[in-house]
């Protein structure tokens, strides 16, 4: 398994509604999680064998948010 985390702009559950259907068509819809109570607001992509790093930080930033690979 190939796991990608990254550290998020993402603030609340607010942010997480506006990059929903960004990362369901990036990563798949149920194949990514946001940890809120982290300092670092970390997406976390549990099954990403398949996926660029680039294209998650890519579809963050068209829903307005950065990311930073961990």
């Amino acid at each position: 398994m190939n796991q990608l985390e990254f550290k998020t702009t993402i603030k609340c559950s607010g942010c997480i509604e506006k990059v929903t259907p960004y990362l369901n068509k990036v990563a798949g819809q149920n194949n990514w999680e946001v940890d809120l109570q982290d300092p670092s607001k970390k997406l976390i992509i549990p099954q990403a064998s398949n996926l660029a790093a680039e294209s998650i930080i890519k579809a963050l930033e068209e829903a307005g948010y950065k990311a930073e690979k961990l």
